[in-house]
């Protein structure tokens, strides 16, 4: 067992100190591209305009045969691409797979610098984490890196979501967690092909009555989807709704989305270019919720006691919550122009 006091040592000589709180971040969305696909590669520099987050897939998605030019790919978009103030991810192969290695060692020495979060897939316990914590460590120090690259952990096995409060608590470079509802669905042998999205067949009846008898469709992932925010929270992390997979139903992605921007998720994967507008809307806090929550903050300064504002009575409670939407809403407007007119920044 590490004592607490050994938790934010570097795991290497010479390797940078971890952070011991998270880095002020915009993460509303983290758009994939496919890093084997020269097409999608050469519309990075546009798109770095547009996102919080880019992400270099190495790993679903992306043919076995490719997989040594998916590596290659993220590596010359990282050397190529002036990214700004825009998060550079890339997601490697589970650790299981004969490509992992080979990713993170090369793309830490030729891109690492540049690089500020890996995602790994298939997370089934905190061995994962510090397995790649200490090889990261080892690399960071090798290859002089002033920074330590973070891992963000993606929960979609059975075997994860029982560990996921073991697996939030492992290590101070874990970025935060994505629900990956494809996989998950697969290691839990559920009765459904969809990617994210609801079911017909997983609903409520009314009680039985005179005439015809409603049914609710109900929300498949809300469990685990609760238990990772949970984890995430507890240990000041950041919880990710992960990908939605049909393409012709921007509703029902939105729907997805806003479900869990209300359970308490910061952002979402955007697999195509209109879920980036998507991601946009749901992940930036209301203007008028963001009004509100100033004029609580406005009329009780140091967040004690209690005032009526609208008919509604607001405490500390309320308080803290309109504090969390102000806080977001500076960040979203130090990005976003336009987002920083409706809130009044």
């Amino acid at each position: 067992m590490t004592l607490p006091r050994n938790f934010f040592k570097p795991l290497a000589i010479g390797a940078p100190e971890p952070f011991r709180e998270l880095p002020v971040r915009l993460e509303r969305m983290i758009h994939f591209i496919p890093a084997h696909n020269e097409k999608l590669r050469s519309r990075v520099p546009e798109l770095v305009r547009k996102v919080d987050v880019l992400l270099g897939n190495l790993e679903d998605g992306v043919p076995v045969e490719s997989k040594a030019a998916a590596r290659e790919g993220f590596i010359e978009m990282g050397r190529s691409v002036d990214f700004g103030s825009t998060e550079l991810w890339v997601r490697i192969n589970a650790l299981s797979t004969p490509w992992a290695l080979d990713e993170i060692t090369e793309i830490v020495a030729e891109v690492g610098e540049q690089l500020d979060v890996i995602m790994l897939p298939k997370v089934d316990g905190p061995w994962d984490i510090h397995y790649l914590d200490r090889l990261l460590a080892q690399l960071e120090a090798k290859h002089a890196l002033t920074h330590p690259i973070l891992i963000h952990c993606i929960l979609e096995t059975a075997e994860g979501v029982t560990n996921v409060e073991a697996i939030a608590a492992s290590s101070p470079r874990l970025h935060g967690m994505s629900l990956g509802p494809a996989d998950l669905a697969a290691s839990r042998a559920m009765k459904t092909t969809r990617v994210g999205g609801g079911h017909p067949d997983y609903k409520v009846m009314a009680d039985p009555g005179p005439g015809n008898r409603a049914s609710y469709q109900q929300d498949l992932w809300h469990y685990s989807l609760g238990r990772m925010v949970d984890a995430c929270v507890a240990n000041g992390i950041k919880p990710f709704w992960g990908p939605f997979g049909d393409f012709n139903d921007p509703d029902g992605c939105e729907a997805q989305f806003r479900s869990a921007f209300v359970q308490g998720c910061v952002g979402a994967w955007s697999l195509y270019p209109e879920q980036i507008e998507i991601a946009k809307r749901v992940f930036s806090p209301d203007p008028a919720e963001v009004a509100f929550a100033k004029r609580i903050l406005e009329s009780m300064p140091d967040g004690s006691g209690a005032v009526m504002i609208d008919g509604k009575m607001q405490d500390d409670a309320t308080w803290r919550q309109a504090k969390v939407m102000v806080d977001r809403a500076r960040i979203v407007a130090a990005k976003d122009p336009e987002r920083a007119k409706l809130y009044g920044f």
